[in-house]
């Protein structure tokens, strides 16, 4: 049988014959001078990361042809982004000893990286996750780097204050760039998963000595960190700190439905935990993209996938996880966790394409959008008022997991719903009117009534566009 990774890794071969000059020609994602709270590619065109969280091939697996096959069903759908943990178990250079890193695991990254490539994929590449240095090897463990095994450090305190563990930390971002540099398929370099999910050291003072470094080796790659899932205070000033940090392109949230989560928000409607983790971050930093980076839904105080998954098979959760972020002003949709016993379980690929239909032909950028939640005593409607583009996404609150997922409530059929147009938007400036159905695929001319826009009926949600004469 053919491997699905022999043209990925063809693609691999003539890429590393380019020249140097030729790959800095590529085009780049970077954060919009246009407008900074939105991305575009080096070359001016608008860049809305459409993905999620892929981050490893099956774990008991080595060959990676059911990643490709992931890769190939999100890229038909239109996605162009993942995020991968280069320091997952297939993936890990670092596996043997401290300082010594392994070419078999490294030719695994090639394949990725050629992958991608070939599907038009930009990669967000997370470098570590590990929390602890000492106790036996598992996922949160890496007792490679404790001073007993040849590592560097005693304690995670010792890893990220001591002078030691920082310069050899700093030699492993060295070799990475040393083999891939800056590559236009890297969307961007992550420090660390959850870095405060570590207990010990002062992990935002490693983080302040760490994004400059990054934007040395890779300067024409973004620089990121991430933190925990933001549902209680105990992450509040964390991310407060991470969120105004020079260096750090992204403001990057984590969040999900927990039901033992702290923040009453975390157990409700998708959307509604969605959108205001993006809020949160907004006002932190509202010159800057934000993104919903991980999320997804959990049994309580993430003890495992969530149950209700198996039920989800129209992908509700997902759904929201992708269109409340961008509609609340997030610089692209949501990116889902479980991507494997989730999203490629329940065969979810489709909703991607969905998003992408919704914000097709958009420069974000241009637009200069204003998020806004329009008032409607049975609908929950987010809005963007642009420039030249009206799109708003309305919400049926009468559905969310609990009603379909728990208590097995089919969506109901929303009849005779309307939507006001808000202050200065006016309908005769725009050229086309449409609402589409993004369950259905369906997109058709709206009808309009007294300044006001005729919704179709619909079940769950709809979305409305307008957009100007040229």
């Amino acid at each position: 049988m053919t491997s699905p990774w022999l043209p990925a890794l063809g693609l691999l071969a003539g890429w590393l014959c380019m020249s140097a000059e030729d790959r800095q020609e590529a085009a780049f994602v970077r954060v919009s001078p246009r407008d900074n709270r939105y991305f575009e590619l080096s070359d001016g065109k608008p860049y809305i990361p459409i993905g999620l969280n892929m981050i490893a091939p099956p774990a008991e697996k080595l060959d990676l042809g059911e990643m490709a096959g992931w890769l190939a069903s999100l890229a038909e759908n239109h996605g162009n982004y993942i995020r991968v943990w280069l320091s997952g178990w297939s993936l890990d250079i670092e596996n043997k000893k401290c300082g010594e890193y392994d070419l078999e695991r490294a030719r695994r990254i090639d394949a990725i990286f050629a992958a991608a490539r070939l599907q038009g994929i930009r990669l967000k590449l997370c470098l570590e996750h590990f929390r602890n240095v000492e106790g036996p090897a598992h996922w949160a463990t890496k007792p490679l780097h404790n001073v007993a095994n040849g590592g560097t450090a005693k304690t995670m305190a010792d890893f990220f204050d001591g002078q030691p563990s920082r310069e050899q930390f700093k030699k492993k971002l060295a070799w990475y760039q040393a083999r891939y540099g800056s590559d236009p398929i890297v969307f961007g370099w992550e420090l660390w998963n959850e870095v405060n999910c570590v207990a010990g050291g002062d992990t935002m003072a490693w983080t302040e000595a760490m994004l400059p470094e990054l934007h040395k080796l890779f300067p024409k790659n973004l620089a990121m960190q991430s933190l925990g899932s933001y549902d209680g205070d105990w992450c509040r000033k964390t991310y407060e700190r991470l969120a105004l940090m020079p260096g750090n392109d992204v403001a990057q949230v984590h969040r999900y439905l927990d039901c033992g989560a702290s923040y009453a928000v975390c157990k409700g409607p998708v959307d509604v935990l969605a959108a205001d983790a993006v809020r949160e971050l907004l006002k932190l930093k509202p010159q800057s993209p934000v993104l919903l980076a991980e999320s997804g839904a959990v049994e309580p105080r993430h003890a495992g996938p969530f149950k209700l998954y198996a039920k989800d098979t129209e992908g509700i959760i997902l759904h929201d996880v992708l269109f409340a972020p961008f509609f609340s002003g997030a610089a692209g949709p949501g990116h889902i966790w479980h991507w494997d016993v989730y999203v490629a379980k329940n065969k979810l690929w489709w909703q991607f394409g969905r998003f992408a239909r919704t914000v097709e032909g958009l420069d974000p950028p241009a637009e200069a959008f204003e998020a806004l939640e329009l008032p409607d005593p049975a609908l929950r409607i987010r809005a963007l008022k642009g420039k030249r583009t009206f799109l708003a996404w309305v919400r049926d609150p009468e559905n969310t997991w609990r009603t379909e997922l728990a208590e097995g409530q089919a969506p109901r059929k929303v009849a005779g719903a309307s939507l006001k147009l808000p202050e200065g938007c006016v309908l005769t400036d725009y050229a086309t009117v449409r609402t589409y159905d993004p369950w259905t695929d369906k997109w058709e001319p709206a009808k309009t009534a007294n300044g006001a826009i005729i919704l179709p009926d619909f079940s769950r949600s709809v979305v409305v566009r307008l957009d100007k004469r040229d």
